[in-house]
């Protein structure tokens, strides 16, 4: 028992402790963005974001001083849980705002298709790390990475939630990638992609034609459907170069700024803290997801160096199509901004996700069989 004890100390000490201070400099920083708009309260977002935060932050740290093997013994069983719930979604899942994507507990909503993203990054990092490189490059070794990507998404997309079904893509494919698979295989899968775009458009939902279209032409329903990118870019350009202050936010608090909390919580910031914020924070998102790749390229086993390169990928993805949509350069998909937007799974999960990659730079000399 001594021993035991003497190795979770030790892993605690080991633990990468400039990352987890970019993880809460940035998680305070949306404790205060959320206290802004609530108008100077801690009330109704600040104070419950803090709470889960915590929460989430225990959870990152007990994942990081687990034994790695566990981690790879249970990757398949966490993907599995996750599709279960993804499935009761679909049987008693909570309706809100016109999609069904979480199950109520009671004390709590769980929005399954979080959990997904997770799970997905655990199972391609499991199946790949048990493939010798030769295998990799083998078209059929490739069915199950891609059976493992669209199950899950065809059920997030029958939500419908088509933000999220692109996120679970693109982080499945980069893994992929990642793995050694063969680059024509991405050539032509791209190739099919931007040639089904005329026949996909006709199966969108109306809400997801009218995205696209306020993409293009965000002028033609000011009021409507063009109202929320609208608002954004004039909550950015607001804000000037250094921003009108904290707390002193025109557009967003006076509520023209719509879903400030969450998906549009980046345009506010930009408004109180102008351009130079503005880069400030996109300069610390860099550097945290810089950071982590060279984490994963240190890591000595495969299992978790694609670990680290999913999670990673998933920060990154999150980061760009949630400030990119902001400013208008991609469709508004309801993406938010990582530790920063209010948020109670999707905190929580990335939070969890950050701990299976604190643990794996823990284990990276860790040999790890292919086979347990």
């Amino acid at each position: 028992m001594y021993s035991e004890h003497i190795k979770v100390f030790e892993k605690l000490k080991n633990l990468n402790y400039f990352l987890i201070i970019m993880i809460s400099s940035l998680s305070f920083l949306g404790f205060a963005l959320l206290y802004s708009a609530g108008g100077g309260s801690f009330l109704p977002w600040a104070q419950p974001q803090i709470i889960r935060f915590f929460i989430g932050f225990v959870l990152m740290i007990f994942v990081a001083i687990v034994n790695l093997r566990v981690i790879l013994n249970y990757a398949y069983a966490f993907y599995g849980l996750s599709f279960i719930l993804l499935v009761a979604v679909e049987v008693f899942g909570m309706v809100g705002m016109g999609a069904q994507r979480w199950i109520d507990i009671g004390f709590l909503r769980i929005q399954p298709s979080e959990l997904m993203k997770i799970g997905l990054v655990l199972a391609l990092a499991c199946y790949y790390h048990r493939l010798g490189t030769e295998e990799v490059r083998h078209f059929k070794f490739m069915l199950v990475p891609l059976a493992l990507i669209v199950a899950p998404s065809i059920l997030v997309l029958k939500q419908p939630d088509l933000g999220t079904t692109l996120l679970l893509v693109m982080i499945g494919v980069s893994i992929i990638f990642a793995a050694g698979a063969k680059a024509r295989y991405f050539v032509i899968a791209g190739l099919t992609f931007l040639g089904s775009i005329p026949f996909a458009w006709n199966f969108l939902h109306d809400y997801q034609k009218n995205r696209v279209m306020t993409f293009l032409n965000p002028e033609q329903d000011p009021l409507g459907a063009g109202y929320h990118i609208l608002q954004s870019k004039i909550a950015l350009g607001s804000g000037g170069l250094t921003g009108k202050g904290f707390l002193k936010g025109t557009q967003s608090h006076l509520n023209f700024l719509p879903e400030k909390q969450t998906d549009f919580i980046f345009t506010m910031f930009c408004e109180e803290f102008g351009l130079i914020g503005a880069l400030a924070l996109i300069t610390v998102y860099m550097t945290l997801i810089f950071y982590c790749l060279v984490i994963a390229i240190r890591c000595r086993n495969r299992f978790g160096q694609l670990l680290i390169f999913g999670i990673t990928m998933t920060l990154f993805i999150y980061v760009f199509i949630n400030i990119a949509m902001v400013i208008g350069l991609v469709p508004v998909v309801g993406v938010p901004l990582p530790l920063v937007s209010y948020g109670g799974t999707s905190l929580i999960t990335l939070l969890l996700g950050f701990g299976l990659l604190l643990n794996a730079d823990v284990h990276q000399e860790f040999k790890l069989p292919r086979y347990d």
